[in-house]
């Protein structure tokens, strides 16, 4: 008569194997992730910045139908860092650049922040520094300002 009552388990060998598998997995798994985290943050940086372009050109184009040629100066300031657009003179002009703002939050990585003119976006990239030049949204690897011409390239192409 055969037994019916043997217990059926695992052995210690094919729990410590099973147990390596899954910690070789994961030791793939965690870098990819990781480096797909920082894609998308430059990614989103990325569309930002084209959103930004579009929003001042769509502005100039609006202000050569009216017969307005005033030179937009900045896109935001310290407390709303793309809030409104102002003129060169610094007047608030009340016409959002985005319909959403990002509100600043310098001491955070992977945010924009406003000083003196300049937007710096603060991530793994460096400080790539951005300034509205003539009505641009320009980001100039050759300046001195800027520390860091790859993350301009990265943000910009």
């Amino acid at each position: 008569m055969k037994n019916r009552h043997l217990k059926k388990a695992f052995s210690m060998i094919e729990l410590v194997f099973v147990i390596i598998i899954i910690g070789i997995l994961a030791s793939v798994a965690i870098p990819r992730l990781s480096a797909t985290r920082d894609d998308a943050q430059i990614t989103k940086a990325r569309v930002l910045v084209a959103s930004i372009r579009n929003a001042l050109a769509m502005e100039r184009q609006k202000r050569i139908l009216r017969g307005e040629f005033k030179v937009i100066g900045e896109v935001g300031d310290s407390t709303n860092v793309f809030g409104n657009f102002y003129e060169s003179d610094g007047t608030d002009t009340g016409h959002a650049v985005l319909e959403y703002p990002i509100a600043s939050e310098p001491n955070k990585k992977d945010r924009w922040s406003f000083n003196g003119g300049k937007y710096t976006f603060k991530s793994m990239l460096g400080d790539v520094i951005f300034e509205v030049i003539n009505g641009k949204f320009e980001c100039d690897p050759t300046k001195t300002s800027n520390t860091n011409s790859k993350g301009c390239k990265q943000l910009t192409n």
